[in-house]
């Protein structure tokens, strides 16, 4: 894995824009996120270049990326926003070789509260 600093180049960013075009490639046909590469801190290893696709207000889509990504569904981490309506699904994993974070955004029917 690569340590970003001042002297990161563009150039270390190939491995995840190569996980970008592998995805899309083999999952054309699923409805289109929002994909970002970005840097991503791996436990154990440091800070690479990795992924972030996100989807809002489609929840239907957030399961059919996680599925076809193989990210672990028992993984996936429910988060909100104390008083407001604003609340998303998260999972990440490593897909083609690069850390992929998958992040689904939805609208609560009401606003929430702390959760137990």
């Amino acid at each position: 894995m690569t340590t970003l600093d001042s002297t990161t180049t563009s150039g270390e960013q190939i491995g995840a824009a190569g996980a970008l075009m592998a995805i899309l490639t083999a999952h054309a046909d699923l409805p289109a996120p929002r994909f970002d590469l970005r840097e991503t801190h791996v436990p154990d290893s440091g800070t690479t270049w990795g992924l972030r696709a996100t989807l809002h207000d489609d929840l239907n889509g957030f399961e059919q990326w996680r599925a076809a990504l193989d990210l672990d569904p028992a993984a996936v981490e429910l988060k909100h926003n104390d008083g407001s309506v604003l609340a998303w699904l998260i999972v990440t994993g490593t897909v083609f070789g690069a850390p992929v974070e998958l992040v689904g955004f939805y609208n609560l029917p009401e606003p929430a509260t702390a959760w137990a």
